[in-house]
């Protein structure tokens, strides 16, 4: 039987990424001390590994496809194919910031400013790109955790991943730029891309977890109305592309239905009543594939 090895990110993005295969029809599960979890698809051979390793397993074969952050691929500077853009994260469906930090009272305003320092960090290469193309001279050193804690005393700055910046801001530190923005990338080595079966089976892939995540915001609204009724109501409902509007058996009687940003339901709701909806349902989704 044909098998993709397929790599997930073991650690902070597990979970959220667990959720997210389950949510696009695939049951992930894995123990506590597990790094080959089980998918209930028998095509899909799974390995947990650190997203910091994906690309770079990736890229030599030894995976097939992976699930790991833009900013792996380009700290490792893999060469690989990027699939599909997958915006989520540990925290929510938002990007990811790699950023320069410094002590709250540190004299260092700009990037600039880091001429002749000393900065601590995961992503060296990632880091050393971003002094390069500013043309400034600073001391990186790789930093194996609690990078946060660094400064003031054993560094001068540190570029550290932030999705909401509330670690940072409990140890004193103040963002002074971003260095670079990140999001999850579903990445699938050449060779395998050019491999018919694969190459379908990364597609399916991302045709169902870009489904999932678009599902995410967004949720079915149904509602009654009279059919004198109908034009008024669909001029209020957003949707997709167009109100699904069906006859009933009761005569003049009509069923609405569409899909719609999660956000503008609270407002909408209120004004599909007075417009003459009634028996409105608001559904939750799995997946949205346009």
């Amino acid at each position: 039987m044909n098998k993709l090895v397929l790599g997930l990110p073991k650690g902070s993005l597990q979970e959220a990424t667990f959720i997210m295969m389950k949510k696009a029809g695939f049951t992930v599960s894995a123990g506590s001390r597990s790094y080959v979890p089980s998918v209930d698809d028998p095509g899909i051979a799974a390995r947990l590994l650190r997203a910091q390793e994906i690309s770079h397993y990736v890229e030599r074969g030894l995976l097939d496809a992976g699930i790991t952050g833009h900013d792996w691929i380009v700290e490792n500077g893999s060469d690989v194919v990027e699939v599909a853009e997958l915006v989520y994260a540990k925290q929510g469906l938002r990007p990811v910031r790699w950023v320069l930090a410094v002590p709250e009272d540190s004299s260092i305003r700009s990037a600039a400013d880091l001429e002749g320092k000393r900065i601590a960090t995961e992503a060296v290469g990632l880091t050393k790109r971003f002094l390069k193309s500013r043309k400034i001279h600073a001391e990186v050193e790789f930093s194996w955790g609690a990078t946060e804690v660094k400064a003031p005393e054993l560094v001068d700055a540190i570029v550290e991943l932030t999705e909401t910046g509330s670690s940072l801001r409990a140890n004193n530190l103040r963002i002074v730029e971003t260095v670079l923005e990140s999001t999850t990338r579903l990445i699938a080595n050449k060779t395998a891309w050019k491999n018919a079966w694969k190459r379908a089976k990364i597609e399916q892939i991302a045709t169902l977890l870009k489904g999932a995540l678009a599902a995410e915001s967004k949720v079915l609204l149904k509602m009654n109305a009279l059919a004198d009724n109908v034009e008024a109501i669909t001029r209020i409902l957003p949707s997709l592309h167009a109100p699904t509007v069906n006859r009933l058996s009761a005569d003049k009687w009509v069923a609405i239905e569409s899909v719609v940003d999660e956000s503008v339901v609270r407002e909408i709701i209120p004004q599909l009543k007075k417009a003459g909806a009634e028996g409105i349902i608001e559904l939750p989704l799995n997946k949205v594939i346009a």
